[in-house]
């Protein structure tokens, strides 16, 4: 098997509206790596196209607004882990040998059908995802007595670190108490424990390792992946235990033992934060910390957490989100990251969830 490198990245600015097309504004970020880096279009193999538009023959439009007449071209969705679903085909792909080289581009508009779930009949007419957001909150309160104000504190902390990512959508502080105050949705969960639908992109470049090392003198790795669904509708969101997340356990033991490291590795993290309790769980389930105390971990120095602001400070354009978190963390480990860089950074992981954690993706990189 062929090692898998990112060589090159590139995020758009995420945007809560903006007049510009889903192929406009996926061709946004595939133009910066195009411009900045040593890759030829003709020397691209592959297009992939995460969104969870409905529009059709997608990736072949994009690539002719490119000028790219790859071998493969193709559309991804898996609502909101598309984004990393593409990167784990694009990874097959070149690690099977039949790719050198593969262009993953994702980009959404806000005005998107996926924030709907109208298919699934297990949530009757609770068919936006707040709902099942209020579930997980609740149980997890009843069970290890997580409080309100620590959900809050997830949203604290990723505005905070949004400030300084040019990308974000929303780039001023907020209060524990802004958090508290704001209009409740479902009970516990508030406006400002929600993230935010938006229009974005953003692309990453995954090279075989002898096209990677003509192009970068400091590639990526991808070290391990894991994959795991338990279904789609709500009813199989969990194994009767709505304060744990099974599919990311289950994905996380995998990507752990391809990487062959253990969760004390891990420099710095992207985590699915769609909901401020979902940080909380996801820290559980990956391993960083015990069962019942992740609302205490979300407040500590020694993992970085969302260095770019997560899904609750940058806006989650579902198709782009995955992508955007894998750039961030290629971004941290090739000390790339400007005015965010995290010092150190070795070992970074992507934790990326879809339909109340029904299918869970995680990907580790490292140098």
């Amino acid at each position: 098997m062929q090692r898998v490198a990112v060589a090159a990245y590139a995020t758009s600015e995420f945007r809560k509206e903006s007049k510009l097309s889903l192929f406009e504004l996926g061709s946004e970020p595939c133009i910066e790596i195009l411009k900045k880096n040593k890759i030829q279009k003709h020397d691209i193999d592959a297009v992939l196209f995460s969104t969870c538009s409905t529009e059709q023959y997608s990736s072949n439009i994009l690539s002719e607004m490119l000028g790219i007449t790859p071998r493969i071209s193709h559309r991804i969705e898996s609502l909101c882990n598309s984004g990393t679903n593409a990167i784990v085909s694009a990874y097959s792909y070149i690690s099977s040998g039949l790719c050198d080289s593969v262009l993953v581009a994702g980009a959404e508009k806000a005005t998107t059908s996926a924030n709907r779930l109208i298919w699934d009949i297990s949530r009757g007419s609770f068919t936006y995802t707040v709902c099942w957001a209020a579930l997980f909150a609740r149980a997890h309160m009843r069970k290890y007595g997580t409080t309100e104000e620590e959900m809050a504190f997830v949203s604290v902390v990723n505005r905070k670190s949004a400030e300084k990512n040019p990308n974000a959508i929303f780039r001023s502080k907020i209060t524990i108490s802004d958090v508290m105050q704001s209009k409740k949705i479902v009970e516990p969960i508030k406006l400002l424990d929600c993230s935010y639908i938006c229009d974005g992109s953003s692309a990453i470049l995954l090279l075989s390792e002898g096209k990677a090392k003509k192009v970068t003198d400091n590639p990526v790795w991808v070290k391990g992946i894991g994959q795991h669904t338990n279904g789609a509708s709500l009813n199989k969101a969990t194994d009767a235990d709505l304060t744990s997340n099974q599919t990311t356990k289950i994905a996380a033991k995998m990507a752990y033992k391809s990487a062959n490291i253990s969760p004390r590795d891990v420099d710095v993290v992207e985590l699915h934060d769609a909901f401020t309790i979902l940080e909380i769980l996801a820290c559980e389930d990956l391993g960083f910390t015990r069962k019942g105390k992740g609302g205490k971990f979300v407040n500590q120095n020694e993992l970085a957490i969302n260095p770019r602001g997560g899904i609750l400070g940058c806006g989650h354009p579902l198709g782009a989100t995955g992508l955007a978190q894998t750039a961030e963390v290629a971004a941290q480990l090739s000390e790339s990251a400007g005015e965010r860089q995290i010092k150190g950074c070795k070992t970074g992981l992507i934790h990326n969830l879809a339909a109340a954690g029904t299918s869970a993706t995680v990907i580790i990189l490292g140098v």
